[in-house]
């Protein structure tokens, strides 16, 4: 049964970038649109195997590119579909089913109550903890401390992917947004529009299926690349 949304009006487009990801991506796709009535978007960034099938099956909107951009341009191109399609509000989520999708709802809030621009899901916060690699933990506390060094903002999750956008967040990003491992980057995107931005408490799983986009990436190589990004990024000029 489908999740009543209080507020009907606004046009939600839930947002999944997908690559290699035809044994999971049904299954999330069909789960979102029993519980909920936004749009499901699926950007098929280039997989060989049958993600396309699986995510048009299951009731999806997909979008197919011709080749592998990389997140960030599989993420570029869900905004500018939500900015040509007129909607008003993003969610982002993974279609490994790692994301809880019944935390979307609470995502989601802050920008449907106008509090926020960009609210991003937090594993780190709420009651259950989400255990990480080492690596990890070192790469995200040092992502804390540069995003709070260089935007004031206070965040526990600095490399979530589970976000949600507003209207204004969707057209600034149609044009510039990052193309490689984009997460950390927003940050200081959203600090130069002097957007709004929270966090919320979600629920992330272990991954069902697929491949995640880091994995062949040394974790050293991705922050020493991420750091500079973010620098280029805190000084360039945005037309």
């Amino acid at each position: 049964m489908k999740t009543a949304d209080h507020r009907t009006s606004p046009r939600v487009l839930v947002a999944i970038p997908a690559y290699r990801e035809e044994r999971s991506i049904g299954a999330v796709v069909a789960a979102i649109q029993h519980k909920f009535s936004y749009d499901v978007l699926v950007v098929n960034d280039g997989s060989p195997d049958g993600t396309s099938a699986a995510a048009r099956h299951a009731g999806a909107i997909v979008l197919d590119l011709p080749c592998n951009l990389g997140i960030g341009g599989a993420v570029q191109t869900a905004f500018l579909y939500a900015m040509n399609g007129g909607y008003d509000a993003l969610v982002r989520i993974d279609g490994d089913g790692q994301h809880e999708i019944d935390d979307i709802p609470s995502v989601l809030k802050p920008i449907l109550d106008e509090h926020a621009d960009a609210v991003i899901g937090s594993r780190f916060l709420g009651e259950k903890e989400y255990r990480i690699s080492i690596p990890r933990i070192f790469g995200i506390h040092f992502f804390r401390l540069l995003v709070g060094l260089f935007t004031g903002y206070r965040v526990t999750d600095p490399t979530s992917g589970f976000f949600a956008i507003n209207r204004r967040l969707i057209e600034f990003y149609s044009y510039h947004y990052p193309s490689d491992y984009p997460e950390v980057d927003a940050y200081i995107l959203m600090h130069r529009l002097g957007a709004r931005t929270v966090e919320v408490p979600v629920r992330m799983h272990a991954r069902a299926e697929g491949k995640s986009s880091i994995t062949t990436f040394d974790a050293l190589y991705y922050m020493v690349k991420v750091t500079l990004s973010f620098l280029i990024n805190a000084i360039r000029r945005f037309g």
